[in-house]
C-alpha cells in the first residue's frame, strides 16, 4: 500500500505545474495586487487616512499597470497554458482600458462643496454645511436606509466612501482580462470579476438613492441572466468541439464546418452575454436606467471601459473561435447592428434627461461599433480599436461634464431644459460639451469623424454597403439631438433656476483632456491610425 506523499509525487510528475509568465501579466497582476491592498487598507487604516491612501494606490497602481502595457509593445505569446493571450489586440485594449480608468478614477475621487443659498437660522453651521458636500458622488453610509437617521448622521460626520477604490480596481482587473482571454471558462471568470464591482458600485450615488439602488438592482438581475446564457453557450461549443480554448475551437469547427449544430446555439447563447455588455439591441434595456441611477463617476467609466472590454471580447470570440462560421453570424451581427443603430438614434430624440440622451447615444454607437466587426478583417478589427479609444475618451468627458452642472441644492441638473443657456454663464464648459457632442455625431475634423469613416470604410470593403448606408442614416438622425442640446445651451434663454456650474480641479481636467484628445485624434489621426493598424492581429 502506498503512502500519501507517493501518491502527491506522483500526481505531480503526472500534472506539473504550469508556467505562469508573470512579465506578460504584469499589467493584470498590479491592477489585482493593488485592488487587494486597498481591501486591506480599508480593513486595517483608520478612517482619516483612508481617501488619501486609496487615491494614491489606485492612481500609482493604473499608471504603473499602463506602464507595463507601454513596455510589452510588440510582444506575442500565452500564459497560463494557453488560456491568457497577449497581442496586438489584447495591448491596445488594455492600454485604452487604463486610460479611460484613469480618467475615471479621477471623477471618482473627487471630492468639495457645492455652493449654495443659504438663509434662516441654522443653515450656516458645520451640521449644516456637512449636508452639502455635494461633489463627492457616493453615499456615505451604503448600508443605510436611504433617507434614514443612519444615513443622515453619517452625512453630517462627513464619512467619505473610500471602498469605491478597491472596487474600482478589482473591475478594472477584470476589465483587462476578458479580452485576453484565450478560453471560454477565463472568459466567463474575468466577465464576473469586472461585473461584480460594477453592481455594488451602481447602487452608491449619495442623491437619488432608491433610484440608484434600483439601478443596481436591474443590473445585477440582468447581469446574472446573461451570464448564465454565456455559460450555457460554453458548454454547447464544448460539447461540439471537446474543448474550450477559443484556438482549439477555431481549429475543430475549420475541420467539419458543415456540421456545427451545437456551435451555432453555443454562439446565440454567448452572444446573449458579450451583446448584454455592449448594450446591443435587444440586450440594451439597462442601459438608460443604470446610466441615469449609477453616481455619474461610475456611469463614465463603465459606458467607456466596459465597452472597450467587451467589445474586445467579442471579436476574439468572433475571429478567433468561430471564425470558420463568419458566413452564419456575420448577417445577423449585421442585423443586430441595424437594429443597435436605429433604436438608440430614435429613442435618444425622444429624451428630456442628459443622462438617458448619453445613455442611448451609447446605444448608437455600440451598433457603430458592431458595423466594423461585421467586416471580421483586419480593417475591421483596425477601426474598432481606433473607433474605441476616440469613444471611450469622449464618453468620459461628456459624463464628466454632467456631473458639473448643479441646481440649488447641490445635486446634478441632468433635465434638458436646465441646460438652457449655458454658455452663457459658462462659455468653456458648454463649448467643450459641443464639440464632445459634435464628435458623437461625427462632424468632420473631430475623432468622431475619423472613427466612423473607418469602421464604414471597412465594413463597405467586406461587401457591407447596404449596412454602411443606414449606417450614415442613423448618424444623420443622431445628429439632429447633438445639435437641438448645443442649440439648447447657446440660442435659448436660461430658466429663472438657472443651475450652478462648478470647476472642481479634477473633473475639469478630465474634461480638459478629453476635449483636447477629441480635437487632436480628429486633426491627426494618423499616428494612432498605424498603431492600430500594427495592432491588428490576434494570436491563434
Amino acid at each position: 500500500m502506498r503512502t500519501d506523499s507517493v501518491t502527491i509525487t506522483e500526481l505531480a510528475a503526472i500534472a506539473p505545474a504550469p508556467s505562469i509568465e508573470y512579465h506578460l501579466l504584469a499589467p493584470m497582476l498590479i491592477v489585482f495586487g493593488v485592488g487587494v491592498v486597498g481591501v486591506l487598507v480599508e480593513a486595517f487604516v483608520p478612517r482619516p487616512y483612508r481617501y488619501p491612501t486609496q487615491l494614491v494606490l489606485g492612481l500609482a497602481g493604473v499608471v504603473g499597470a499602463l506602464v507595463a502595457v507601454v513596455l510589452l509593445a510588440g510582444s506575442e505569446g500565452t500564459a497560463v497554458v494557453g488560456a491568457v493571450a497577449i497581442d496586438g489586440v489584447t495591448l491596445f485594449l488594455q492600454g485604452t482600458i487604463l486610460l479611460v480608468s484613469l480618467l475615471g478614477l479621477l471623477l471618482i475621487a473627487e471630492r468639495g462643496a457645492v455652493p449654495r443659498a443659504r438663509s434662516g437660522p441654522g443653515t450656516w453651521s458645520r451640521a449644516a454645511a456637512a449636508l452639502d458636500r455635494g461633489v463627492d458622488a457616493f453615499t456615505p453610509q451604503a448600508s443605510a436606509v436611504p433617507g434614514s437617521a443612519h444615513e443622515l448622521a453619517a452625512v453630517r460626520s462627513g464619512v467619505s466612501t473610500t471602498e469605491v477604490f478597491p472596487l474600482t480596481m478589482i473591475a478594472v482587473g477584470g476589465l483587462l482580462l476578458f479580452p485576453a482571454s484565450n478560453d471560454l471558462l477565463t472568459m466567463f471568470v474575468a466577465l464576473e470579476v469586472l461585473s461584480l464591482p460594477l453592481y455594488l458600485l451602481c447602487g452608491l450615488a449619495r442623491r437619488r438613492r432608491l433610484l440608484s439602488q434600483e439601478a443596481a438592482m436591474k443590473y445585477f438581475l440582468l447581469g446574472a441572466f446573461s451570464s448564465a446564457f454565456f455559460l450555457y453557450g460554453v458548454a454547447l461549443l464544448y460539447g461540439q468541439t471537446g474543448t474550450v480554448s477559443l484556438p482549439g475551437i477555431g481549429a475543430a469547427l475549420d475541420k467539419q464546418p458543415e456540421n456545427a449544430t451545437l456551435a451555432l446555439l453555443g454562439i446565440g447563447m454567448l452572444a446573449v452575454g458579450l451583446l448584454f455588455k455592449i448594450g446591443a439591441v435587444p440586450f440594451q434595456a439597462w442601459v438608460p436606467d443604470v446610466y441615469q441611477g449609477a453616481p455619474t463617476p461610475i456611469t463614465a467609466f463603465m459606458a467607456a471601459a466596459t465597452k472597450i472590454a467587451a467589445v474586445g471580447a467579442t471579436m476574439r470570440v468572433l475571429m478567433v473561435g468561430v471564425g470558420a462560421l463568419g458566413s452564419d453570424w456575420r448577417p445577423v451581427l449585421a442585423a443586430v447592428a441595424v437594429a443597435t443603430m436605429v433604436v438608440g438614434a430614435i429613442m435618444a430624440i425622444t429624451q428630456t434627461d442628459v443622462k438617458r440622451m448619453l445613455a442611448y447615444s451609447s446605444i448608437a454607437h455600440a451598433g457603430f461599433l458592431l458595423v466594423g466587426i461585421v467586416a471580421a478583417d483586419s480593417a475591421g478589427v483596425a477601426a474598432v480599436l481606433f473607433y474605441l479609444l476616440a469613444y471611450g475618451l469622449g464618453t468620459v468627458g461628456a459624463f464628466a461634464v454632467v456631473s458639473l452642472v448643479r441646481d440649488a441644492s447641490g445635486d446634478e441638473a441632468t433635465a434638458l431644459s436646465q441646460w438652457a443657456g449655458l454658455g452663457r454663464r459658462s462659455p468653456w464648459l458648454a463649448s467643450a460639451f459641443a464639440l464632445l457632442l459634435l464628435s458623437f455625431a461625427g462632424l468632420p475634423l473631430t475623432s468622431g469623424f475619423v472613427s466612423k469613416f473607418a469602421v464604414f470604410a471597412a465594413a463597405s470593403g467586406a461587401g457591407y454597403t447596404a449596412l454602411v448606408i443606414v449606417g450614415v442614416l442613423c448618424s444623420a438622425i443622431a445628429a439632429f439631438f447633438y445639435v437641438r442640446v448645443i442649440v439648447l445651451m447657446f440660442f435659448t434663454d436660461p430658466p429663472a433656476d438657472a443651475p450652478i456650474v462648478t470647476a472642481p480641479f479634477a473633473t475639469t481636467l478630465v474634461v480638459a483632456f478629453s476635449a483636447g484628445a477629441t480635437v487632436l485624434l480628429g486633426l491627426f489621426p494618423q499616428p494612432v491610425l498605424d498603431l492600430a493598424g500594427r495592432s491588428n492581429l490576434f494570436i491563434r
